[in-house]
């Protein structure tokens, strides 16, 4: 079985290689399928919605790995790949005040929208009740998950170590939004 798992993993960082943004593409989508699978059992929901969990891996594929495989690429180039504590503060500082504020919104706002198919006046009201509380959680968690990656890991792997994170946040999120959506109903 080792030997198996060894050559899974050598076969994803030659993929990673070749073809960084697809793999990172798949990867969020894959973890964001897994997050919401345990999300929905979770949050008590007996048989999988199938619909609900490819929206999420639409958004993992096609949002979340794109997004974080030119963030992290921008944030070295624009700080020339250093990584002393002064850089690091600052790409985690821009991060936060950028990404994080921007990503929390458009997932309460896609999954309100888009995968419970709530009208905007809906989702809208919602976002202002409890964005601001999701977007302070993120404050208080996230900050020490970006100084980890922008110090310690390499780029190559940056979205991947973020994406197992955010596999977490994810639940989260997704219990959050579920528990709003079911005061609602």
């Amino acid at each position: 079985m080792g030997s198996l798992a060894n050559k899974g993993l050598q076969q994803y960082l030659l993929q990673l290689q070749h073809h960084p943004l697809r793999t990172k593409a798949i990867t969020a989508a894959v973890l964001s399928a897994i997050s919401d699978i345990v999300s929905q059992k979770l949050s008590g929901i007996q048989k999988l919605q199938l619909k609900r969990l490819l929206l999420k891996v639409l958004l993992g594929f096609a949002y979340l790995g794109p997004f974080g495989h030119f963030l992290h690429i921008l944030l070295d180039k624009l700080f020339k790949g250093k990584k002393d504590s002064k850089t690091v503060a600052k790409k985690v500082i821009i991060e936060q005040l950028t990404s994080s504020p921007w990503n929390n919104f458009l997932f309460l706002v896609y999954y309100g929208l888009v995968v419970e198919g709530r009208p905007w006046s809906q989702v809208k009201t919602k976002i202002k009740k409890d964005y601001p509380a999701v977007q302070y959680t993120s404050w208080t968690f996230w900050p020490v998950v970006g100084w980890v990656n922008h110090q310690y890991v390499p780029l190559q792997f940056r979205v991947i170590f973020h994406s197992l994170i955010a596999f977490g946040w994810g639940i989260f999120l997704n219990l959050q939004a579920r528990s709003i959506a079911a005061k609602k109903d």
